[in-house]
């Protein structure tokens, strides 16, 4: 496999077990204490809502950089990667919330965007990248998260 491909690959695994493995681990183990410890917005609805844990935000921190090492990719920008792809799921939850969707619920496109996207802006001048590749990058964790999401949701089902 050509070098660029493989970072690529590389970046993509880095990208589905930052936002995956928050939400693995809430249909495995239940939800716990929520982000926003239950607060309301001024319109009267969660901040982020019950699927957004302390326990999420910690593991995902934690493993991204792990698996990075494990990747060839160094610790830290593993860390960028998770950094950037919680924050992107936060702000697509809070987004959510003010439209009304429930913790949880789907919503295309939001669900996908900003939590690839903003990882892979980050990694672009590190690793090299170009809009080509952020393209590919950002439609490919959009195609399988669409796929995956309710695929382990019908096999674990909901929990919490």
């Amino acid at each position: 496999m050509h070098p660029h491909w493989s970072v690529l690959l590389s970046l993509l695994v880095l990208i589905l077990l930052a936002n995956g493995l928050p939400a693995l681990l809430g249909l495995l183990l239940g939800r716990t204490r929520p982000l926003d410890g239950g607060r309301t917005w001024s319109d009267g609805r969660p901040v982020l809502g019950q699927s957004k844990t302390w326990r999420g935000l910690f593991a995902s921190l934690l493993a991204t950089p792990l698996a990075g090492l494990a990747l060839g990719i160094p610790w830290y920008l593993g860390l960028w990667v998770a950094l950037g792809a919680m924050f992107g799921d936060l702000v697509a939850s809070f987004i959510k919330r003010r439209l009304g969707l429930r913790s949880g619920e789907s919503a295309p496109v939001l669900d996908q965007l900003p939590e690839s996207l903003i990882p892979v802006l980050l990694l672009m001048g590190p690793l090299g990248l170009g809009w080509a590749d952020a393209g590919v990058l950002v439609l490919s964790f959009a195609a399988l998260d669409l796929i995956l999401t309710p695929l382990a949701r019908g096999v674990l089902g909901r929990r919490g």
